[in-house]
């Protein structure tokens, strides 16, 4: 038990080491786009589709800070879109059709994929880039074949799914943090202040 903490923590020391600069980029794009009144799109499949949902409602709701809701989607969480598209289209084509329709210049794609081959992934950068969206890739192993169509790459380079998917769920963390108190707060990032809702209440844990 104990070597398996250890090894998350060495990968997750190593991750952050090796992508540093590219974490604070990550972080002015998304600052960049939010100033310019555009909005961040997240997809990945399995796990990381449950990251792209985490993501997107830390942006839509609060990290630490009672403030003006920022505009993210998850592209992962209309199953009635996503079956039909699969359906008449295939699944490789459930997130690009949905960029096509939703994404515009200057907004921000975030496409998780821990191998940087999942075909789907791939597509949706390749048509975002297109479109003009930055294009950040949270990937692991190399980054794959999902490199060729990212203005910017966050790689794990772990070869465990389970061991890339932590060392994204911090980067996603970080992330939120400094947007939001780059946009919101006093540049002390990370002084977790008392949360209030929009009512007046403390903030429920999650």
């Amino acid at each position: 038990m104990h070597a398996r903490f250890r090894q998350s923590r060495e990968i997750q020391d190593a991750f952050v080491q090796a992508n540093a600069e590219g974490i604070v980029q990550a972080i002015d794009a998304i600052v960049r786009a939010y100033g310019r009144q555009c909005k961040v799109l997240v997809c990945g499949n399995g796990g990381s589709a449950a990251d792209a949902q985490h993501l997107a409602a830390e942006f839509v709701g609060r990290f630490n800070l009672d403030r003006a809701s920022l505009g993210a989607i998850a592209l992962t969480t209309d199953t009635s879109l996503l079956t039909a598209v699969g359906n008449d289209y295939g699944f490789e084509q459930i997130f690009s059709r949905q960029i096509e329709a939703l994404g515009n210049e200057g907004d921000v794609l975030i496409a998780i994929s821990t191998s940087g081959n999942s075909s789907n992934i791939v597509a949706a950068a390749k048509v975002a880039h297109a479109k003009g969206l930055f294009v950040i890739g949270l990937t692991g192993r190399g980054g794959g074949r999902l490199t060729t169509h990212c203005d910017l790459v966050l790689d794990a380079g772990a070869h465990s799914t389970a061991r890339i998917q932590e060392s994204h769920l911090i980067a996603e963390h970080v992330i939120c943090d400094l947007v939001e108190d780059r946009l919101f707060g006093t540049g002390l990032a990370g002084v977790v202040r008392p949360p209030r809702s929009a009512g007046g209440k403390p903030k429920h844990d999650k």
